[in-house]
């Protein structure tokens, strides 16, 4: 059985991916080792996947912000709101509504933690880690540009 500790860690560790990576990708293009082409692809693989927990990182803040503390970023009136028509009502149901989404958000931070040790097996260290690894990480990439997408045109 997992134990909160690692997931917590695991959480963080996706967190702080994208300069992570990064740094990663400066390490491997300054030595000239046998394994610098799959050091790069790893640090590659890490960038898109950082930045993919950077996104998911801004989202959960905002849902944070908009749920838990719903009642210091909305002066109301709350005639309209979910919950409404009163502050304690809007308040309550934006906070219950925001407990699954931030979940989730959490989830994808500790499988994007997960995707990046894998892909790090396999590409730094050459252990078969499974086909579904490299696909599952490219597609997440692509979902996140997507969201960021339709974010930026919803404005």
């Amino acid at each position: 059985m997992t134990s909160i500790k690692p997931i917590a860690t695991d959480i963080l560790r996706a967190a702080a991916l994208l300069p992570v990576s990064v740094a990663r990708s400066g390490t491997a293009l300054k030595g000239h080792t046998p394994h610098r082409l799959r050091r790069l692809l790893h640090a590659g693989t890490g960038i898109l996947l950082g930045a993919v927990a950077f996104v998911l990182v801004g989202m959960e803040l905002l849902v944070i912000a908009r749920g838990a503390f719903y009642g210091f970023v909305d002066q109301g009136p709350y005639d309209h709101s979910w919950g409404g028509p009163t502050l304690a009502g809007a308040w309550l149901v934006h906070f219950l509504a925001s407990l699954p989404v931030v979940a989730g958000g959490l989830g994808l931070l500790w499988f994007i933690a997960d995707l990046d040790d894998r892909l790090g097996a396999r590409f730094v260290r050459g252990e078969r880690t499974g086909a579904w690894a490299l696909p599952a990480a490219l597609l997440l990439s692509a979902g996140a540009v997507g969201f960021v997408i339709a974010w930026i045109h919803q404005l």
